[in-house]
């Protein structure tokens, strides 16, 4: 189910980033979701793309393993490719050595909806469909001056 959501994810990226007049420059890597993978990944990418100047993580604990690289590799974040993630996990993103741009899911409020759901419909109130919450984007270092 992850995956299938990375995928419409990423399928609503490509149409704001067309809107934007921009495209993709390499089609989204899959991994495990750690540091090292961030590493690996970044390293991938990197060796066919050099000219990378922004980088998309599908969390913060990937991202930081893309910090790692791109710092071994002698690129400046952001001034040579900003960098962010997903989830705000705070041990990432204030631990990270530019602080880490990420969206906040918004996850406290995401528990609050559904444990509302549940005792709604413990007492007969049943909903069904999707419920949207919306998150936000966390500006920080890593992405600071770009654009």
């Amino acid at each position: 189910m992850h995956r299938q959501a990375l995928a419409y994810a990423v399928l609503r990226g490509d149409q704001a980033l067309a809107a934007a007049g921009l495209s993709l420059v390499e089609e989204p890597l899959y991994g495990n979701w750690s540091e090292g993978w961030g590493r690996a990944a970044a390293a991938m990418l990197l060796d066919r793309r050099e000219e990378t100047d922004a980088i998309l993580c599908g969390s913060d604990q990937i991202a930081r393993g893309v910090l790692d690289t791109l710092r071994e590799r002698g690129r400046s974040v952001p001034e040579d490719v900003a960098v962010m993630g997903f989830d705000n996990w705070r041990a990432f993103t204030d631990g990270a050595r530019h602080g880490l741009t990420s969206v906040d899911h918004n996850l406290q409020e995401i528990g609050r909806a559904a444990a509302q759901a549940l005792f709604q419909a413990m007492d007969g109130q049943r909903r069904s469909g999707i419920e949207l919450q919306p998150g936000r984007l966390v500006i920080r270092a890593s992405t600071r001056g770009v654009g």
